[in-house]
């Protein structure tokens, strides 16, 4: 299944969606988020909607982010080694580390499919990041590797964009990872049965078309049941808890000269059995 949340023009909605449509599961069964459908337990209620008509055209709606209101966004930093190795190649040393690499996102950084990811009005230097999203459907704390995937909802396409001269400010990337709606989310939950393994999955980004990066999770250096189980060491992971597994080479801050997005293009995060997330590039005002 491919749950979604959007916008039909009278605020946040859930749907399924079924061929080049959506139904909407807010009028059919009563949930009014996707984060509250998948802490009452309710996912497989949207199950039998599958086969019926849809209620909204996709070209109708505005996709928001996939979970519009994560209590908690965690994201991996260098998680893939060529992605290491690049970073090294032009003076931005991260030596390996036993544990992953974490930093948080907050909520306003999030946009949703088709909507455009803002180039900040201090910065010229955005750069793109394709990555797989987990998103975390049962609850639990000091989650053991073996139990890991158990606890997952589903999976999205997430664009990690990434304002690169304020990631560096200082040794603390907080700052580049958080400027208000500079993160891609969508376009949908896809439900693990349809994901199958989720360490053998293409990933790419394209901007204007061209493929930029490329890559497969299978080349994660922490996988995923390694950063369940780490997170939930230290905090509780939720219903609805985020987390973004790093990307791959490729990077604009990697290439002589940086090709950093700007207004007019379109990003595409393309990952095998999730979907593609699009997003244009536009710029802040104020």
């Amino acid at each position: 299944m491919r749950l979604v949340s959007f916008d039909a023009g009278t605020g946040g909605r859930v749907g399924l969606l079924v061929g080049d449509g959506i139904a909407d599961l807010s009028a059919r069964i009563g949930v009014s988020s996707l984060r509250g459908m998948i802490e009452a337990g309710r996912i497989e209620e949207a199950r039998p909607h599958l086969a019926s008509r849809s209620d909204h055209k996709v070209a109708d709606i505005r996709f928001l982010p996939v979970i519009p209101d994560p209590e908690k966004i965690f994201c991996a930093g260098t998680n893939y080694a060529d992605h290491l190795a690049e970073a090294a190649a032009v003076g931005i040393k991260r030596t390996p580390t036993e544990h992953p690499p974490l930093f948080i996102r907050t909520p306003p950084t999030l946009v949703g499919h088709r909507d455009p990811i803002l180039r900040p009005r201090v910065s010229t230097h955005l750069d793109y990041e394709c990555e797989l999203a987990v998103i975390i459907g049962r609850p639990g704390r000091h989650i053991a590797k073996a139990d890991a995937l158990s606890h997952v909802a589903g999976y999205s396409c997430f664009n990690d964009a990434s304002v690169r001269d304020w990631q560096f400010h200082t040794h603390q990337v907080t700052p580049g990872k958080n400027f208000a709606a500079t993160g891609g989310f969508g376009p949908a939950l896809v439900t693990p049965d349809e994901v199958g393994d989720p360490q053998a999955l293409d990933i790419a980004t394209r901007v204007n078309g061209e493929v930029l990066q490329h890559a497969n999770t299978k080349d994660m250096i922490f996988d995923i049941v390694t950063l369940i189980s780490y997170i939930s060491t230290f905090q509780p992971l939720g219903p609805g808890d985020v987390i973004a597994t790093g990307t791959c080479a490729g990077v604009a801050l990697a290439r002589k000269p940086p090709n950093w997005m700007k207004p007019g293009d379109v990003c595409e995060i393309v990952i095998e059995k999730v979907g593609t997330l699009v997003n244009p590039i536009g710029q802040e005002s104020s």
